[in-house]
């Protein structure tokens, strides 16, 4: 089995597993202890500490530990607004950050705070300019990450931190993709990491708070983790964690390389073996080893389901999965589209033969899924006035892309498709259809049911 989903789950590092093992029989007492065994497991926790800081950039008594990722997040986002709640409740996040940090939002603006959402260009990428103009006098808190979790478009984050810097704002950088690449560069005030996705156990995240910033822990606290983390620390875990994130760098140069060697290979590859594919994400400003493609007239659920049969894990973003019905916020931030999309996150010491079997089967799979889902039940066409119109009220994507490009042949050049679609898909994958196949995409409109969505034929 090939296993191409690192970015959300990185298979665990000998040297985690090493760590974890060894420090199971030195690290189980409590280390606030005072007596021997709790000493023990104090200088292991200290150690990790400090080797994780280093791996970071920070001092040891700026970083604790946490139960998660997304927890570092929860917890450095409301600490960081209540710490500067005299100045005020508004929060600037990017549209395409982590589900954590969004939720975070969520919960602000529920208690009477506001958020503005800085939005992307095309590739995924966020304009510095964009957040200095969202700034304003009572703004607590600018979040953005390090690197995009579904397309891995790299973010200006020193760009970003000189900006919110110059106004006087804190800004907490969500690292979880990429810190095991390397340290996040600039002038940033909190950072969250989680192990798992460096190849280290799950269930241990990391939360950086600068000195100087302001900050203070909701919730109850106790004596552990600076106040910050309340609980019994995971001392195996926390080991494991800290000792794969100091090998993964290690290695993080020259395997670097060599996964950018074979996610261009995939990038330059995928677009001739399979036609009516859209690759996402910033050609340059990109993790090493994520590359994400959309497949026009395909299930994402049904394709997924076919390359795993063929022994190939991957993901997606699509909207045409078990998991949601509704686009991914990250595409639909970047106005690309969602139907059959995947995401191929290669793990550290990946073979380059899997990546050649993997280009060698994807074509024979798309086309499979695409044939299944060729002809549509009960299409229905007709014409009102001057329009085409196509009704695919009840059916889920990829279907209404599908009957739109089986009849936009049907109306002249300049004559006007209208596509009735009640699936929330249908918002992004129209658009991205026109952009695809150089139509004019003129709008949406109310409808009796669903929405409305008009093309314009060019040519």
């Amino acid at each position: 089995m090939a296993y191409f989903d690192a970015a959300s789950a990185a298979p665990l590092h000998p040297i985690a597993r090493q760590a974890l093992l060894a420090s199971l029989d030195e690290g189980w007492a409590d280390p606030a202890r005072l007596y021997r065994e709790g000493r023990r497991a104090r200088v292991l926790l200290d150690a990790a500490r400090e080797a994780a800081a280093e791996a970071v950039g920070c001092r040891p008594d700026e970083l604790i530990f946490t139960s998660s990722g997304t927890r570092a997040v929860h917890t450095g986002i409301a600490g960081a607004l209540a710490g500067r709640r005299r100045v005020g409740r508004h929060l600037i996040v990017s549209a395409v950050e982590h589900s954590s940090v969004l939720h975070s939002a969520e919960l602000l603006e529920a208690a009477g705070g506001s958020v503005t959402q800085v939005g992307v260009d095309r590739t995924g990428l966020a304009d510095p300019a964009a957040y200095a103009a969202a700034l304003r006098e009572d703004t607590a808190l600018a979040c953005l990450q390090s690197a995009n979790h579904e397309v891995g478009t790299e973010q200006p984050v020193a760009a970003v931190a000189e900006v919110c810097r110059e106004a006087g704002v804190p800004l907490l950088v969500d690292a979880a993709q990429s810190l095991g690449w390397g340290p996040v560069e600039g002038d940033w005030s909190l950072l969250a990491g989680s192990a798992h996705k460096w190849g280290g156990p799950s269930g241990v995240g990391l939360l950086v708070v600068r000195k100087g910033v302001r900050f203070a822990a909701q919730g109850p606290v106790d004596e552990r983790e600076s106040g910050r983390a309340p609980g019994f620390e995971n001392i195996p875990a926390i080991v494991a964690a800290a000792a794969s994130l100091r090998a993964v760098r290690a290695e993080a140069a020259e395997e670097a390389a060599r996964l950018r060697e074979l996610t261009e290979r995939i990038r330059a590859r995928v677009p001739r073996l399979v036609p009516d594919v859209e690759v996402v994400g910033h050609p340059v400003r990109r993790l090493p080893g994520v590359v994400t493609f959309s497949c026009l007239y395909v299930d994402g659920e049904a394709l997924l389901h076919e390359l795993d049969r063929e022994d190939f894990s991957v993901s997606s973003g699509s909207s045409c999965t078990s998991s949601t019905l509704t686009p991914s916020h990250v595409l639909r931030a970047m106005g690309a589209l969602s139907e059959g999309n995947v995401r191929v996150s290669l793990p550290p010491g990946v073979a380059e033969e899997e990546v050649e079997r993997f280009l060698a089967v994807l074509p024979g799979t798309v086309a499979a899924v695409r044939e299944k889902l060729g002809a549509p039940v009960a299409s229905a066409v007709a014409r009102e006035e001057d329009v085409l119109v196509v009704d695919s009220l009840g059916k889920r994507c990829p279907i209404p892309v599908i009957e739109l490009a089986k009849v936009i042949g049907d109306v002249p050049v300049g004559g006007l498709v209208r596509v009735l679609s009640d699936d929330e898909a249908a918002r992004l994958d129209i658009p991205a259809w026109c952009e695809m196949r150089g139509q004019e995409y003129v709008g949406e409109e109310t409808a009796d049911r669903g929405t409305a969505y008009l093309v314009r034929r060019v040519g």
